[in-house]
């Protein structure tokens, strides 16, 4: 029996460790992403008025590393900066969603009752809507505009964390400290403030990093389709929309580097939120063997 319940021990030990490993792993490639994304653009220099036709549509080489677009700019260079655009928008739109699902969820779960059953049918709503739809008709009232995306990623993708941290904020009113806090005479809003936001800080966390691709890739496809950022602002989308043109003509490095760099960033960004998901999560209590 000693020996059984050792290696369940082990298990669970190297089951954490492999997390670590993968988080460890995830996380060091995109710090040398986010470098990539900061630095070559400040080193290199990003002008879209600067160009050069005689360098257009160079395939890559030791000169251009990534070859060159069909206005002779490197490539190396604008898919950083458009990495870097891309991030920030994501980010920013991760952020503005998380705390309106964060919000809405405390707020559905302390009032509960009515309130709490005419929220969650909203969250149904809209979460039935396509959110793809949605933003497109987010963005184009402001077609071209930095802001409009973020909104429009933000006010779609809020349900799921609203649904998550109602979950959590209704298990926590349950708790004795937070009894006693009503008895003693405590506001709701002090509860808010004091109680629930902190403790569902965590699952916040985990909800900006899972975000994150859905973000990335919303962004890029609605730059993609010409409802998302200016066609002369880099960024992963216009690239893509860009390299259509340049990919019928033989400029096949148009696609590949910026898609490339597109699906390494999200892998890397969903391995590094589902590890960190792992890692922040309550052990589950071990049964004794019989």
């Amino acid at each position: 029996m000693g020996e059984r319940w050792r290696g369940m021990s082990a298990g669970a030990a190297s089951d954490g460790d492999r997390g670590e490993r993968r988080f460890g792993l995830a996380l060091s490639v995109l710090l040398a992403i986010v470098l990539y994304a900061v630095i070559v653009p400040w080193v290199g220099g990003v002008d879209d008025r600067l160009t050069d036709f005689a360098s257009a549509r160079q395939a890559p080489s030791g000169q251009w590393w990534f070859g060159t677009d069909s206005a002779g700019r490197s490539l190396f260079v604008r898919i950083a900066a458009a990495l870097r655009t891309s991030l920030i928008v994501a980010a920013c739109a991760a952020a503005v969603s998380t705390i309106i699902g964060v919000l809405v969820g405390a707020v559905s779960a302390l009032a509960g009752g009515w309130v709490d059953r005419v929220v969650m049918r909203f969250a149904d709503t809209a979460n039935a809507l396509p959110h793809l739809l949605l933003g497109i008709v987010i963005v184009a009232l402001f077609r071209g505009n930095a802001l409009a995306v973020v909104l429009s990623i933000g006010l779609t993708h809020w349900v799921q964390v609203a649904r998550i941290v109602r979950a959590e904020s209704s298990s926590l009113r349950e708790r004795e400290y937070v009894s006693a806090a009503v008895l003693a005479g405590a506001s709701r809003t002090h509860l808010l403030v004091r109680h629930l936001l902190p403790a569902v800080a965590p699952q916040a966390l985990i909800a900006v990093v899972l975000l994150l691709p859905h973000a990335i890739w919303h962004e890029s496809t609605l730059s993609f389709l010409g409802f998302g950022l200016a066609p002369h602002e880099p960024s992963l989308g216009t690239l893509l929309e860009e390299a259509r043109t340049s990919l019928l003509l033989g400029g096949w490095w148009t696609l590949v580097f910026p898609a490339g760099l597109l699906v390494l960033t999200t892998v890397a960004v969903a391995v590094a939120g589902s590890s960190l998901r792992g890692l922040l999560a309550p052990p589950k209590p071990s049964r004794m063997p019989r």
